[in-house]
């Protein structure tokens, strides 16, 4: 059990068992890496808050294993290549302790390449929804997602990048909710599907100049 956790400390300071301070500085490195604009330490920091604000709001779930995942979830990241999750998942199983639970942080890892959360895995639903968190924050705040989520994949070209995009929010809006827990849903929902149709209506007349 984590014993440090405020809401006023540093997210990438607080104690997380397993994660010993050479394999968190090893961590940052890869976070902190040049071709990164939105999977950074910004975004780490925000699902960690994410994933404290679920934990208050009295979501249960391995606290340990979450937490983890989360540093290692993006902890491979090259915009121009593939399979980026899978690397980060056996990144995972390489560098944890023996004694850490390396098969659950691991899964969790891969869980977040498509989000697709079974029912009953509180685990990964508590990852899945402080992962998207971000999708539910203030417009401002969602339109630096978005800019950097482009800017991060600058060497797609332009078309293609929208239509993927748009594709890639039609899903999001098509689930019954975006959000797995009920704190997630609480909180982030309602916020979630205005920022998402905004930048849906926006990309689509993009694509038919009206």
């Amino acid at each position: 059990m984590d014993t440090d956790r405020t809401a006023s400390a540093d997210p990438l300071d607080v104690t997380v068992e397993f994660l010993t301070p050479e394999l968190r500085s090893e961590l940052l490195k890869c976070w902190n890496e040049p071709q990164r604009r939105y999977h950074n330490p910004t975004h780490l920091r925000a699902v960690l808050r994410a994933v404290d604000a679920l934990e208050s709001d009295g979501e249960s779930f391995d606290a340990t294993a979450v937490r983890l995942a989360a540093w290692l979830h993006a902890a491979v990241c090259d915009p121009a290549g593939s399979e980026n999750t899978e690397k980060s998942a056996s990144m995972a199983e390489r560098v944890l302790d023996p004694a850490a639970p390396i098969e659950e942080v691991a899964r969790l890892v891969r869980l977040m390449g498509g989000h697709r959360v079974e029912a009953g895995d509180l685990n990964g639903a508590v990852l899945s929804d402080a992962d998207l968190s971000v999708l539910g924050a203030d417009p401002e705040t969602y339109d630096a997602y978005a800019q950097d989520v482009r800017h991060e994949f600058a060497h797609v070209p332009g078309e293609r990048f929208v239509a993927g995009r748009i594709a890639a929010l039609e899903g999001l809006l098509e689930r019954r909710s975006v959000f797995l827990t009920r704190a997630g849903r609480d909180m982030w929902e309602k916020q979630a599907h205005a920022n998402l149709n905004r930048e849906l209506g926006l990309l689509r007349v993009g694509v038919t100049g009206d």
